[in-house]
């Protein structure tokens, strides 16, 4: 029987970006799928007093996860994730800009209307997402970000990886995360990160 797993990002987090390609290396060696959803860090930090590098960072990351919710709104669930994939490669691979042209572009190359990126320089789909991000980071708390993954009712921020395992090492983390999460007392693992997302 097919494990669900559920999985909250946003577009411009490299440390998501590093999960979720796990989590398609798992779907390889596991009966295991993978449903994307996506939250948002611009609304996650809304309000908070934040350096001001980060805010910037924040307020270039509204319109990835806005044109994720409008592909949502489009075309339905599962077809974000292609979209994921498209926009992730240019925004963490190729270090493209986080713009329209950028994201307008993964459209594109996905078959999906260009013009979504334009609507998501504008709050149209902003109830949306935020309707979504409550979803999936509600059950976790608010003092974690993204990836947030839902799996047989527990809700947990992480795993953090890097690089992100591939083949039957993948698999073998997430029997280890599945394990984890069939324990309702578990709460949290945690050290020091000592290198930053090493794309591959």
């Amino acid at each position: 029987m097919t494990t669900t797993v559920d999985f909250w990002f946003d577009p411009a987090c490299p440390w998501a970006w590093m999960t979720s390609r796990w989590m398609l290396e798992v779907e390889e060696v596991r009966d295991v799928h993978t449903v994307f959803h996506v939250m948002s860090l611009a609304v996650l930090n809304q309000g908070r007093d934040l350096p001001e590098g980060y805010r910037k960072e924040m307020d270039r990351a509204w319109i990835g996860a806005r044109a994720a919710t409008g592909v949502v709104e489009t075309y339905g669930d599962e077809a974000v994730r292609p979209f994921y994939t498209a926009l992730g490669t240019r925004y963490h691979l190729q270090k493209a800009p986080h713009d329209e042209a950028t994201v307008a572009q993964a459209l594109s190359e996905c078959g999906y209307d260009p013009d979504i990126a334009t609507r998501a320089t504008t709050e149209e789909f902003d109830e949306a997402m935020i309707a979504s991000h409550h979803q999936g980071m509600d059950p976790v708390g608010q003092d974690v970000g993204t990836p947030v993954i839902h799996l047989n009712g527990m809700a947990l921020f992480g795993p953090v990886i890097s690089p992100a395992p591939k083949g039957e090492q993948a698999g073998e983390l997430f029997d280890g995360f599945e394990k984890m999460v069939a324990y309702p007392g578990f709460f949290e693992l945690k050290r020091t990160r000592t290198v930053g997302p090493v794309f591959d």
